[in-house]
């Protein structure tokens, strides 16, 4: 199985909504999964270096007035289309498994 988790591509879909720093993007995984999906800071921010060093998303520091400045991330062109692959992979996977899934509810109901 190919899947477990695809945090990069969570953060992927976050960012083309718009720009975020690491908090508001967690906040974000939340909400748009009701609350089923949270993600540790541990997590978080590994994936987002690796998603910069990688070209898929850009990174900038915004000041905020007396509080540090707050590393805010950006969807880039790169990011866009690994966004659509992943989308694509995992449509592709979640047809697999509901077919899967059907089957055996299916096979279930005939042996009875």
């Amino acid at each position: 199985m190919t899947f477990r988790e695809d945090l990069e591509a969570l953060i992927l879909s976050c960012l083309s909504a718009g720009p975020a720093h690491g908090y508001e993007l967690s906040k974000r995984i939340r909400t748009l999964s009701q609350d089923v999906l949270s993600v540790a800071e541990g997590k978080l921010y590994p994936a987002l270096h690796a998603l910069e060093a990688e070209g898929d998303i850009s990174a900038q520091w915004v000041p905020q007035g007396n509080k540090p400045p707050r590393k805010v991330y950006e969807l880039t062109d790169s990011g866009r289309l690994t966004l659509e692959r992943k989308q694509a992979e995992w449509q592709a996977f979640a047809r697999g498994v509901g077919s899967v899934l059907r089957s055996a509810v299916i096979e279930c109901e005939v042996g009875r």
